[in-house]
Parts: C-alpha cells; sequence; structure tokens
C-alpha cells in the first residue's frame, strides 16, 4: 500500500453512481427477472472499466470498482448468500422525517429504487462465488488497464447488513 510524507493520500468507500443500462440490468438482477447474462457481464465490465479510469483522472490514489456489479449498498448479498428470505421492515432515517416533501425530491433526484431487502432467516452462508470471482476479475482487468497499482474492494460487513437486513434467525 502506498504511503506519503508530503500529502494525504486518496480514495473513496461505497458506491459510484451506475450508468443507467447497468442500472437497469442490475435492476433485474435483484428482483429476479429475466436479463442477458452476457449483456450483464459486458456492461458490467464497460462500466468498471469507466469508473476506475474516472477515478484515476480525478486524482484518486487508491482505486475500487465503485460496486458497479452490485446491485445495492448491502442488498447484494442476497446474490450471494443463502440464509435469506422474506422482506424486512422499512428502514426511515430521521434527519428527514420532517421534512417529507423534501426527502421526495432527494428520492427523486438521485434517481432511488426500490431494493429487495429480505431478512435473515437461517444460517447464513456462501450460495454462489461466480458474482465475487466476476467482481474481482472485472477490477484486476481495469485497473491493469488504468495502470493503478494500488486498489481495494468493498464489501458489505455484518454491521452494515443488519442495519439494511432485519435479523429474524
Amino acid at each position: 500500500m502506498k504511503t506519503s510524507s508530503d500529502r494525504i493520500l486518496t480514495t473513496h468507500v461505497g458506491s459510484m453512481p451506475r450508468p443507467e443500462d447497468l442500472a437497469d440490468l442490475l435492476y433485474k438482477v435483484e428482483f429476479s427477472e429475466p436479463y442477458d447474462k452476457d449483456l450483464f457481464e459486458a456492461t458490467t465490465r464497460a462500466a468498471v472499466d469507466d469508473i476506475v479510469a474516472q477515478q484515476r483522472e480525478w486524482g484518486f490514489d487508491i482505486i475500487n470498482d465503485g460496486e458497479m456489479g452490485k446491485t445495492g449498498y448491502a442488498t447484494y448479498i442476497q446474490q450471494r448468500l443463502d440464509g435469506f428470505s422474506g422482506e424486512s421492515s422499512s428502514i426511515r432515517f430521521d434527519d428527514m422525517s420532517n421534512f417529507p416533501e423534501y426527502r421526495r425530491e432527494q428520492a427523486k433526484a438521485a434517481g432511488t429504487r426500490r431494493l429487495n431487502r429480505p431478512c435473515c432467516t437461517s444460517e447464513v452462508t456462501v450460495r454462489d462465488r461466480e458474482p465475487l470471482e466476476r467482481d474481482i476479475a472485472n477490477l484486476k482487468s481495469a485497473t491493469a488497464n488504468a495502470g493503478a497499482s494500488d486498489v481495494f474492494m468493498n464489501a458489505a460487513s455484518p454491521g452494515v447488513i443488519t442495519v439494511f437486513q432485519d435479523n429474524q434467525h
């Protein structure tokens, strides 16, 4: 990992805005709707290439994939892990509760889409490593093409998952 004695190194954590064509495909994945897997993989790969190149242009020192291949910040786990079913209770952060119109406008401006939020209902086990392997391959390829040597991959921690998915196990 890089270190510096003359400046603060930069990175970011979390999702970057996804291109609309990828967001549409991810929404189909999220809700188990039919989709073209080859198109999904090519669109995801292109989005990762683009976001890695943009991070390099912006001057980021440590690069990630912007979570392009994930349906949501913490909900993507349902495609990769077993032990989740049903639906979690609605989450509302209180900072905008007194301003419902402002909340709606913010959601509209962000292009917020409803995500599936199942509950933890049984032991959590790995169901499918393929999405993880695809994410790693896409990030390795994109960072090699962009000349980025310091990279990391975001992953939802158990603590974050429990904020968005109820634990009923």
